[in-house]
């Protein structure tokens, strides 16, 4: 089972002067989930190297037991530090894409060519993919074999409007992610904020923000097996 997990590396959030990045929980809780049921893990960015953290989910009060797991494990940071290049991977070497959200997403891997072939050839070739919080914004400009949004017709979730006020960045973010996948056709749907939420519909997994992470890999593994 290999499974490919794509990080942002976009680390400015917007003309705020603020840095941006992934969120530390929605790549350490799929991490584990995903290697702790037998998968062979590769991480990639566009960049490569070390992908930009968001140093807000770096505080003390965005900690959960997979981040303090990772910070106390020297081979998973390697694996982070050591990211490979998204223009060098191919969906053909893949058994599934992770995508962990941050707000980092919304600039460059929702525009990103390789990012948008790579979704639209797993799921042409029967694989699932897999996006949480920010992340399902990646699906912004992709298409299913029809050739229409891949989200139309689809439950699908992703951060909520009321969520990313909550977070005052409304303003700040290039497109909203529950406003982008219901323009695009996409059946949204939400639990309250901050609540754990992952829907599949097809090959398709999507959650609702960081607490959804680690189900959302629950989700992509049933589809596996």
């Amino acid at each position: 089972m290999n499974i490919l997990m794509v990080l942002t590396s976009h680390d400015q959030l917007g003309d705020t002067g603020k840095k941006t990045g992934f969120w530390l929980e929605e790549f350490a809780a799929p991490y584990y989930k995903l290697k702790e049921a037998g998968a062979k893990l590769t991480v990639v960015s566009p960049k490569g190297g070390q992908p930009p953290l968001d140093p807000k989910s770096d505080e003390a009060d965005a900690q959960t037991e997979a981040t303090k797991r990772f910070k106390a494990d020297p081979e998973a940071q390697a694996t982070l530090a050591n990211t490979g290049k998204l223009a060098d991977v191919s969906a053909a070497e893949f058994d599934a894409v992770f995508y962990p959200g941050g707000h980092g997403p919304l600039w460059d891997l929702a525009e990103d060519r390789d990012s948008i072939t790579l979704i639209e050839a797993m799921i042409a070739a029967g694989k699932p993919v897999a996006a949480v919080c920010h992340a399902p914004g990646v699906l912004r400009h992709v298409n299913g074999p029809d050739g229409k949004p891949l989200v139309n017709s689809k439950k699908v979730t992703g951060f909520t409007n009321t969520e990313e006020e909550a977070v005052g960045l409304t303003d700040v973010v290039p497109f909203l992610v529950e406003d982008m996948l219901r323009e695009r056709g996409g059946m949204y749907s939400k639990l309250g904020d901050w609540q754990p939420y992952a829907v599949t519909d097809g090959l398709l997994v999507t959650g609702q923000n960081p607490a959804s992470s680690e189900v959302a890999a629950e989700e992509l593994l049933k589809l596996l097996k």
